[in-house]
């Protein structure tokens, strides 16, 4: 999917939530985990302006809550 990045979390039910989601609708994009990526969780915060997971970066925007990232990529597959 286009320029999009998700940033979760190891242990984030919420973050677990929306990859699941993913994995059966077979969404694919890049996904970063900012317990393991400390560049990827510098990111979140300087660009997105908070540490929320998740997170889904698209099209220059950042966006948060699990529901909301689900009908995103609903809406955008």
């Amino acid at each position: 999917m286009k320029d999009y990045k998700l940033f979760v979390g190891t242990v984030c039910p919420y973050c677990k939530k929306v990859e699941n989601f993913m994995k059966e609708e077979n969404i694919e994009l890049e996904v970063v985990n900012i317990n393991e990526d400390r560049d990827a969780l510098n990111e979140l915060v300087e660009k997105g302006g908070k540490r929320q997971i998740p997170c889904l970066y698209h099209d220059g925007e950042y966006l948060y809550e699990s529901d909301d990232i689900i009908e995103f990529l609903k809406a955008n597959k």
